[in-house]
């Protein structure tokens, strides 16, 4: 897929080690990218996408033990522990991925639409669920990607869990933690994590951003991610897309609001 449905959420998040080259992964699969800022999602996610496959074997291989660092970048030589995932307790098809991504951006144009499956009776066809697209809302063509996976209770202080977990990050990049309550579509509360990093430093006027919000239950380790760009793709230095907007194409109170509301709902209760 395009960015960060990101292999980001694929190769980010399966192995520090890669460099992939997002814009080129984005024609494959999905999101979470080549800023390696995707933490643990083995398949594809939220940015980039593409090699979801590839990433989704390599994490199953790897006992399915994905680095945490989706939105922000991590080097190979990172001290941050690895996140281990547990198994989705259904299969969830990338079909259901794209139809749920496309519901929380409603009036849109959407092309370049990709999805992901993950496979709870197949470790090797993956445990991440993924869907990505471009949207056009008439402000501007933007790359959307997200990725559910389920994370191993007791929750620590992984992916989408802690900012300090997080790399270093650049001049103007953000990490912010929050809670929700528990409720009735979200039992037990959950956390919420969101990511603002530009695809290059120094930022300049026409600079590339991306906006990653992830939404972890605390009752049952499901976990969504989606990851947002102001641009048709994600990359660094001369393979990095240029912004084609200001703005994201939801706002993080929207994404919030979209993960934890009825068109996910059928999502998170099939990963947790």
């Amino acid at each position: 897929m395009p960015f960060e449905a990101d292999l980001a959420h694929a190769l980010d998040r399966t192995t520090d080690s890669l460099d992939p080259d997002l814009t080129a992964l984005l024609g494959g699969a999905v999101e979470r990218g080549r800023s390696r800022r995707r933490r643990r999602r083995a398949a594809v996610v939220t940015g980039i996408g593409a090699g979801v496959g590839a990433c989704v074997v390599i994490a199953a291989a790897a006992g399915l033990v994905i680095p945490g660092g989706l939105p922000g970048s991590r080097s190979a030589g990172s001290d941050i522990e690895p996140v281990a995932l547990a198994m989705p307790r259904s299969a969830i098809t990338g079909d259901q991925m794209v139809q749920a991504l496309e519901m929380t951006l409603p009036g849109g144009r959407f092309s370049q639409v990709t999805g992901q499956s993950n496979n709870p009776s197949d470790p090797s066809g993956g445990y991440v669920a993924n869907g990505e697209l471009i949207v056009d809302d008439g402000q501007g063509p933007a790359m959307v990607g997200v990725s559910a996976v389920r994370l191993k209770l007791p929750l620590g202080d992984g992916d989408g869990l802690s900012c300090e977990r997080t790399p270093g990050r650049a001049k103007g990049d953000t990490c912010t933690l929050s809670e929700l309550p528990s409720s009735a579509a979200v039992p037990g509360g959950a956390v919420v994590m969101t990511e603002q990093n530009a695809a290059e430093h120094p930022v300049r006027a026409d600079t590339a951003r991306r906006w990653t919000v992830t939404v972890t239950l605390r009752s049952t380790g499901a976990q969504l991610q989606l990851v947002e760009w102001n641009s048709t793709g994600g990359g660094s230095g001369a393979d990095t897309p240029k912004a084609t907007r200001t703005a994201p194409p939801l706002s993080e109170q929207q994404v919030v609001a979209a993960l934890t509301g009825p068109a996910w709902a059928p999502i998170l209760g099939a990963v947790g």
